[in-house]
């Protein structure tokens, strides 16, 4: 792979109007950004703050000619399947969407984690597609975007090369990745190659959920109310962190830090059983070296997506302030929750501006 300077050469003309389409660049979508509505600038006692998002899908849809006429095709780019399409494509309707909510910087991601499913060869092809994909992006909007690499994580030793070249090579500032490969567990010894170099680099990993469906049986969470979502979510999402937690995954690997969407899951919302279980369960069997709950002041963090002032008053004080950051799950319809910060009576001035956009200009080393 080129190195990051050279890479930067094949995009050096890139515009705003770039759109990660597949087909290059779009005049049009400039025209689109310098027509959109008035951006919204989000102020903390009449200062100016920057918003950053942790939690933005996208695709990158170059992919779909790497996997065509494979098993995989159907789940990729903009397809139908799992990769996405739609408003998961970047384009001016992103940049748009953005400034209507106030956010300055995304910190973009790929969740759909079907690549999971490929062989060694297929998925080195895979990732760097989408890594360079993503890389181009930023670099022509380096403003508003930074970007979490894929990772072949099937493929541990592997995934750990593509996250130093992703890092170090093409300038994304972590890896996203999903709760589980193929049904087991991330806190397995085979993975650790893959935790060591993230701990290594000092990079956040952000962990998104795909609808437990390494934990529930099949068809528990079809039906009404879009359980796979509202339930699955949030569900693998504490499944994962106790792993990590009760293997001993994050005393093997002291430097890492994990943020985990959907503010947690039902973890940080009911720690209390979590922290009690190594003390009063004799069956047990943990491995963790401190605390659950200590675990939630330094290596785990997690995004604001729990939509109510009393919800986001209980993160605080299991968690603190460091350990949330502002996430929206866009391009998905959730609830905005700049306002609910803002609005926050349990935050002082300097906590807000901390879950809104200073903890992660810390963590992703934004400069700009």
């Amino acid at each position: 792979m080129a190195n990051r300077r050279d890479f930067f050469k094949t995009v050096a003309a890139a515009t705003a109007g770039f759109v990660v389409s597949g087909r290059g660049v779009a005049d049009a979508g400039a025209r689109a950004v310098q027509a959109a509505p008035r951006r919204r600038e989000v102020t903390v006692a009449g200062r100016r703050v920057k918003v950053i998002d942790v939690h933005c899908h996208c695709v990158v849809q170059e992919v779909a000619d790497v996997v065509k006429g494979t098993s995989l095709a159907s789940n990729a780019g903009g397809g139908a399947g799992r990769g996405g399409g739609g408003g998961n494509v970047l384009g001016p309707e992103r940049l748009r969407l953005m400034d209507q909510q106030g956010l300055d910087i995304q910190a973009l991601s790929i969740n759909g984690y079907w690549w999971y499913a490929a062989d060694r060869d297929l998925a080195r092809r895979i990732v760097q597609v989408q890594n360079e994909g993503l890389a181009k992006w930023v670099a022509a909007h380096p403003d508003r975007f930074v970007a979490f690499a894929s990772v072949a994580l099937q493929h541990p030793d592997l995934a750990a090369e593509q996250l130093e070249d992703a890092v170090k090579k093409l300038g994304l500032r972590g890896a996203s990745i999903g709760g589980h490969v193929n049904g087991e567990d991330l806190s397995l010894p085979k993975y650790d190659p893959f935790w060591a170099k993230a701990a290594e680099l000092g990079v956040l990993v952000f962990m998104h959920p795909g609808g437990a469906d390494n934990i529930v049986r099949e068809g528990a969470l079809r039906g009404r109310g879009e359980l796979g979502n509202i339930i699955g979510n949030p569900l693998e999402t504490t499944y994962f962190l106790s792993r990590l937690i009760f293997d001993g995954t994050l005393d093997r690997h002291p430097g890492l830090r994990i943020c985990a969407g959907h503010a947690g899951g039902y973890l940080p919302s009911y720690l209390g059983r979590t922290e009690a279980a190594c003390q009063v369960r004799p069956n047990a069997n943990c491995a963790n070296k401190k605390h659950p709950s200590e675990y939630f002041k330094r290596e785990l963090l997690i995004d604001t997506m729990i939509f109510s002032e009393e919800g986001l008053r209980h993160l605080v004080a299991e968690m603190g302030v460091s350990q949330i950051v502002y996430g929206t799950d866009i391009p998905f319809n959730w609830p905005v929750g700049v306002d609910l910060v803002l609005n926050a009576s349990f935050l002082n001035n300097a906590d807000k501006e901390a879950i809104l956009g200073g903890n992660l200009i810390k963590l992703l080393r934004i400069t700009s």
